[in-house]
């Protein structure tokens, strides 16, 4: 253990007023008072360093030698059962006769303090459709709309000019293969709005020459059924995302943070009109430039077979 910030005498300190007594010839008191302890405290390190030599200067644990009330193995094991049998902390604390805090340490410790820790570990699924178009992740987020700097960066909250002017929503689009984006901005995240980015998603995947198999969205409003009736038009299989489960639409999850980090939140915009025009600008570089760990640090647009020689040009 390490002495505390007011101790007087550390193990070199000790050390040394052993020393003055038994080498040098000082009197106990003259050493206690040059180390600025106690006499008795003096005698106290003498007596350690005769019967256990230097180790005896050591610091010493204050935990006491015994507990009479401290928890066994075999009580830390019964409380373990039990709680796998998931029974409450304060029910297995009355039939131990033991405090709530107790058992909550108990368990704390164990690594069990809630229930959900007594479910087994779901592991992380991890997969990649096998060539673009099989599978196309769409989202939406809503962003505040713009009329001048705000006051997160100007530091003036008198200057309100964005409250209560509205959003917009941006809607996003990953390819799971290629991992190949677009991205609108709309007005609203109705149904109207999300089959209409359906609509121009697809033409514009199909410029790549790559056709859209299926779509996974999640469960809002704007993917019922007038959303499931164009897919049958376009011919595009519909999947939504198990409810409350984000990572079941990962990818375009990913995209989104990336998409507010890179582009939405990356510089101060005077208007929204200013931010929708650095959207476009910013998927380009994204498709053609930026590196992605997953693509072997390369560009998404390297998985697209038709632009393959673009993408020499474009570097």
């Amino acid at each position: 253990m390490n002495s505390h910030k007011h101790a007087r005498l550390t193990p070199k300190g000790r050390a040394l007023l052993v020393n003055r007594v038994q080498q040098q010839g000082w009197t106990v008191r003259a050493a206690s008072e040059a180390g600025g302890v106690s006499v008795r405290t003096a005698y106290k390190w003498l007596a350690r360093f005769k019967t256990e030599g230097a180790q005896g200067l050591a610091d010493r644990s204050s935990r006491p030698r015994r507990c009479p009330h401290a928890i066994t193995e075999e009580d830390q094991a019964r409380f373990e059962a039990l709680r796998r049998q998931r029974w409450p902390l304060w029910r297995i604390a009355m039939q131990a006769g033991r405090s709530l805090a107790t058992l909550s340490r108990c368990m704390k410790q164990a690594g069990l303090s809630r229930l959900k820790s007594l479910e087994p570990v779901v592991p992380v699924v991890r997969y990649e459709r096998a060539a673009p178009g099989e599978l196309l992740h769409i989202d939406t987020k809503k962003l505040g709309r713009i009329k001048g700097i705000g006051h997160r960066i100007t530091g003036d909250r008198t200057l309100n000019r964005n409250q209560g002017i509205g959003w917009d929503a941006v809607h996003l689009a990953i390819d799971d293969h290629s991992r190949v984006s677009f991205a609108a901005i709309k007005s609203d995240e109705t149904s109207a709005s999300c089959t209409q980015f359906l609509r121009e998603a697809v033409a514009s995947y199909a410029q790549l020459g790559v056709r859209i198999d299926r779509v996974m969205t999640d469960n809002g409003a704007g993917y019922k059924k007038i959303f499931d009736a164009v897919c049958d038009e376009l011919g595009i299989r519909h999947i939504r995302t198990r409810p409350y489960t984000p990572k079941t639409n990962v990818k375009a999850e990913r995209f989104v943070q990336t998409s507010l980090r890179e582009w939405a939140y990356a510089r101060p915009y005077e208007s929204s009109a200013q931010r929708e025009a650095a959207l476009q600008p910013f998927i380009h570089h994204y498709n053609w430039h930026r590196p992605h760990s997953a693509l072997s640090h390369q560009p998404p647009m390297s998985r697209i077979p038709a632009m393959n020689n673009l993408l020499k040009l474009d570097s």
